[in-house]
């Protein structure tokens, strides 16, 4: 069913929700989405809907673990054996090991039958016909024993695990040739505004390129959505309502025409086709962050058109849900690390602010810069978060900040 809305254009909210409201509403309503099979070679990165046991053992057979001679203990130095064949990986000696007998064996072999320990060929004094041992060899001395790697209903991965490329290789391993992951959460990403041109466009007379679209398909990317549907919506209502009523998306991102412009249609539209329980949010930038829901449960974010106001709303709402729909962990990738703050900052009460830092030497500097500046976030080494109960921060204070760069930050906390 519809939802009432305020028409808020030409007028200003008239109530912001808080960060937390936000939050909670998007750890309410948003649940994973269903799973799917899918084979090693998609697995990548994506989310086991199921715990999974290995069907095997691992090895299946005892095998080699250095290339040497295969023989029966107890192996004593300075006794002859008499070489009577070869085993490789794939190929085993078919005959049967006795006392006073060995086996050329190289790493990987199967361990043939009457041998139980192997001697490296370093540890060998050899000749075309027989060789004699350096050292004493116990039984099971660099032999891998059926079951040493996993054992035969074992449980391998939980369910929720995020694969990585490791865990493939292991699926690979024992035999698991498609598992069921939690489906990739499907994204349309409409940007709106007559004014902007497309990516790779030179700016021109009043246009301005849209930096948006490129900075988001990177984050969805990176929080394990998948872009189905990238338009460019003509500011016209029709037109977004008809987008939005063709697209199968899980999720909606709509950037430009949340506020209270005469032209910010979206806000309304949203509430007409399903519901906008959140528009307007005590938050700087990025106060005209909107927060619905289209049939079937649908999440859709109004996201603002100035790019840091875009980023700002995408990291701390939008990317959570798409996180949360694909079955990952919804919180923030962004390491955290500590700072000693190197000025004043201050701040409203009842709002929390967005600060882009840079960090030198374990200081932190705040960037003043407006929500249309995107180099900003370019020159940042990440960003901190003024708790809404603050209305400042002092300077000396040691406060927890987020680093942009999820692997390459050195500093010290």
């Amino acid at each position: 069913m519809p939802s009432e809305v305020t028409d808020v254009r030409m007028k200003g909210f008239a109530r912001r929700a808080s960060v937390d409201e936000a939050v909670d509403l998007i750890r309410q309503r948003v649940v994973s989405l269903p799973a799917e099979r899918c084979s090693w070679s998609s697995l990548a990165d994506r989310v086991l809907a199921e715990s999974l046991s290995s069907p095997v053992d691992l090895p299946a057979f005892p095998r080699s673990a250095m290339d040497g001679y295969a023989v029966r203990s107890p192996a004593q130095p300075g006794q002859d054996y008499t070489i009577i064949g070869e085993a490789f990986p794939g190929r085993p000696f078919a005959g049967e090991v006795s006392p006073g007998q060995a086996v050329r064996i190289m790493t990987g072999a199967p361990i043939p039958t009457g041998a139980d320990c192997v001697v490296p060929v370093e540890q060998t004094e050899c000749s075309p016909t027989t060789v004699r041992l350096k050292e004493t060899f116990p039984s099971g001395k660099n032999c891998i024993r059926v079951g040493e790697d996993v054992s035969a209903g074992q449980q391998l991965l939980p369910a929720g695990r995020r694969l990585r490329p490791q865990d493939l290789g292991l699926l690979a391993a024992v035999g698991l040739a498609d598992v069921a992951v939690v489906r990739r959460p499907r994204v349309a990403l409409y940007i709106t505004g007559e004014e902007l041109l497309p990516p790779g466009s030179i700016p021109s007379g009043y246009s301005i390129v849209d930096c948006n679209s490129p900075m988001l398909m990177a984050l969805i990317a990176r929080d394990g959505g998948d872009v189905r549907d990238l338009r460019r919506v003509p500011d016209q209502p029709d037109e977004l309502r008809r987008a939005i009523r063709e697209s199968d998306a899980d999720l909606f991102l709509i950037t430009g025409g949340t506020s209270v412009g005469s032209q910010d249609y979206a806000p309304m539209i949203i509430a007409e086709l399903g519901e906008l329980p959140i528009h307007g949010i005590a938050l700087r930038p990025a106060a005209p962050t909107g927060i619905g829901f289209l049939p079937e449960n649908r999440p859709v974010f109004l996201l603002p058109g100035n790019p840091v106001s875009c980023l700002c709303a995408y990291d701390l709402f939008a990317a959570r849900a798409i996180r949360q729909l694909g079955g990952r962990d919804p919180d923030w990738p962004y390491p955290r690390h500590t700072g000693i703050l190197a000025e004043d900052i201050l701040s409203a009460s009842g709002r929390v602010d967005y600060i882009r830092v840079i960090e030198t030497a374990g200081k932190l500097y705040p960037i003043r810069a407006g929500a249309s500046n995107l180099s900003s976030t370019v020159l940042a080494t990440g960003f901190l978060l003024v708790p809404a109960e603050r209305d400042r921060l002092l300077k000396d204070e040691s406060l927890t900040w987020f680093a942009y760069d999820l692997h390459a930050f050195q500093g010290k906390d």
